[in-house]
């Protein structure tokens, strides 16, 4: 899949928010980059097998007070090649390529519902509850 198509993708699923959460979004950029840096990984903690799709980077909605202000955007990374890596092992082989663009698509939407979602303060053990990791 090429980076603007997977690009394209991300919109859609940020354009597929809920209202109520999409207007409360404040001070953020979604950034797609090809895969996270060794470095990042290593700084999150993470081996070599395992993947990281998404990251949110800021200072969550629920941290947020009144000195809050002048500050950079928050940003939600998306990492394309771990994502179609997860998309391809999910897919069976037989799939033709509108059904793997679905497969990459739902892939997307779940990685960007957990990114928001740590934007508005909910930690990993709640995303799992809401079936978002």
């Amino acid at each position: 899949m090429d980076p603007e198509h997977f690009e394209d993708l991300v919109d859609e699923a940020m354009e597929e928010l809920p209202e109520e959460f999409a207007a409360r979004l404040d001070n953020i950029e979604i950034v797609v980059k090809a895969q996270p840096s060794r470095k990042l990984l290593r700084k999150m903690g993470m081996g070599e097998d395992e993947t990281l799709l998404g990251l949110y980077e800021g200072v969550a909605q629920t941290e947020r007070n009144t000195s809050y202000g002048g500050v950079a955007p928050d940003r939600i990374l998306i990492f394309r090649e771990p994502i179609l890596d997860e998309a391809d092992t999910t897919c069976p082989p037989e799939a033709s390529d509108e059904q793997f663009d679905q497969v990459v698509q739902e892939v997307i939407r779940t990685t960007v519902l957990h990114e928001v979602g740590h934007y508005f303060g909910l930690t990993d053990e709640d995303l799992r509850r809401l079936n978002y990791e």
